[in-house]
Formats: structure tokens, C-alpha cells, sequence
């Protein structure tokens, strides 16, 4: 299969409507038996007691807050080197999944860091560089809405996340390069210290987000296709079929 075929806008449009469906039930899924083993098969911890049981919204929600705005800046790269407009479109769809991944790491952090910590928040490394990753991802879709030409804003955004995608090692590693109060990391290249259970509900949770995000951001995406190529012939062709109530393949 001929894979660089897809990075037309027209050939992408109808191979990620049969893929929202798909991701979605998996996302869907994954989050069920997770959430199910997280909560109600899952032991207590011995140390945090029941509060632990958050990591699996918490860790699922960080990792992925990451994740996109590493592939962000992939696609960003590719957009500004190859000059496909694919790729731009893909930045633009993942921003707001990444940016909603990332209020929930904090939000969930900070309800376990009150029984953990004694406080809300704290300026930790980690959370203060876990909240500039927040301000950048508002930044990203401030600024490519903010501008009228969508071509400088593709090129803006696309700085803004190239930039910025330094940000995520740094909250990565924060908890060996410093002494802060957030733990370190349970799940490692070599293993994992917590037990097989907990680590199958919070990868089960992380599979859900990913699967998730695969979704949402497919279907953002065909939207802005649509927007941005309504000129073509084809997808005048489609809008003109939606409005008429047809199937959108």
C-alpha cells in the first residue's frame, strides 16, 4: 500500500471517517475494563491508600498531554520542510485534545496532591513546567485563530510548536534533574515497582487516551478539511452533501 497517497487531503478525508469509528469503540473500551480494574479490582495502596486510584485518570492524562504535543511538533516539521498542507491540519486538529489532556493532568494532580502533599499545588519542576506546556497549547490556538491568512498561521503555529516541544523532556526528566516533591516514575524501561494489576488499569487508561485522541482529532480534522479546502471541487461536493442530509464517508 502506497501510504504517501494519504497525505492528500482528499484520499485522508475518507480513510479517517472509517477510522473515528473504529478508535472510538476501542477508546471506549479500553476505558471501561480500565477504569473497572482501577477501581474495583485493584488493591488498596499501601502507602496512599485509596487516594492512588486517581493515577489512572492522572498518568493516562499527562502522558498523552506530551505525546500530542510531540507529534504536534512532528507534523509541524514536516508541514514547514514539505510544505503539505496534511500536516498542518493534523497540528491544528490535535491542539485542543492536547490542551484538554493537559488542564485534566493538572486538575487530577492537584486533587492528588491535596491528601498527598497537603496543598493543592505547589511550584514543583514538574507541575510549573507541566503548566507551561497548558499556556503553550492555548498560545498554539490563540495564535492560528488569531491570524486571518491561514497559510501564516499554519507557519506561526508550526513555530510555536517547534519551540515549545522542548518543554516536554524537560517535564519529563524535572523529577531526576531536581529535587521536587512529584514522585519519580513507577513505570520504567527496565519494569515497573507497582503491582501487575495497577499497571494493567493505568496502561489499559492510557490506551483509552490514545485511542480517544485518535478519534477526536480525526474527526476534528476532517472538519477542517472541509474548511480549508471548500474551494475544491470535491469537497464542495461533500459539503453540498452533508447539507443535504448524505452520509459523510
Amino acid at each position: 500500500m502506497n501510504f504517501f497517497r494519504f497525505s492528500s487531503p482528499q484520499t485522508f478525508y475518507p480513510l479517517a471517517g472509517r477510522l473515528v469509528p473504529l478508535f472510538a469503540a476501542l477508546a471506549a473500551a479500553c476505558a471501561v475494563a480500565g477504569l473497572y480494574i482501577g477501581f474495583f479490582v485493584a488493591p488498596s495502596d499501601a502507602v496512599q491508600g485509596e487516594v492512588y486510584r486517581i493515577i489512572h485518570l492522572h498518568v493516562a492524562a499527562a502522558w498523552m498531554s506530551m505525546f500530542i504535543y510531540l507529534v504536534m511538533a512532528f507534523w509541524s516539521a514536516v508541514g514547514l520542510g514539505l510544505g503539505t498542507r496534511l500536516s498542518f491540519y493534523m497540528t491544528q486538529a490535535l491542539a485542543p485534545t492536547g490542551a484538554m489532556f493537559c488542564f485534566i493532568a493538572l486538575w487530577t494532580g492537584a486533587l492528588w496532591g491535596r491528601p498527598t502533599w497537603g496543598a493543592y499545588w505547589v511550584w514543583d519542576a514538574r507541575l510549573t513546567s507541566q503548566l507551561l506546556l497548558l499556556f503553550l497549547y492555548f498560545g498554539f490556538i490563540a495564535l492560528t485563530r488569531a491570524i486571518d491568512d491561514p497559510r501564516r498561521a499554519d507557519k506561526a503555529g508550526a513555530i510555536i510548536a517547534l519551540v515549545g516541544a522542548v518543554n516536554v523532556p524537560i517535564i519529563y526528566f524535572s523529577v531526576t534533574w531536581w529535587n521536587t516533591l512529584h514522585q519519580g516514575a513507577s513505570v520504567k524501561p527496565g519494569g515497573s515497582s507497582m503491582a501487575s494489576v495497577m499497571l494493567w488499569a493505568m496502561l489499559l487508561c492510557a490506551l483509552a487516551a490514545w485511542f480517544y485522541s485518535l478519534a477526536v482529532s480525526l474527526a476534528r480534522a476532517r472538519r477542517i478539511i472541509l474548511e480549508r479546502e471548500r474551494h475544491t471541487e470535491w469537497a464542495a461536493a461533500e459539503i453540498a452533501r452533508r447539507g443535504a442530509g448524505g452520509r459523510a464517508d
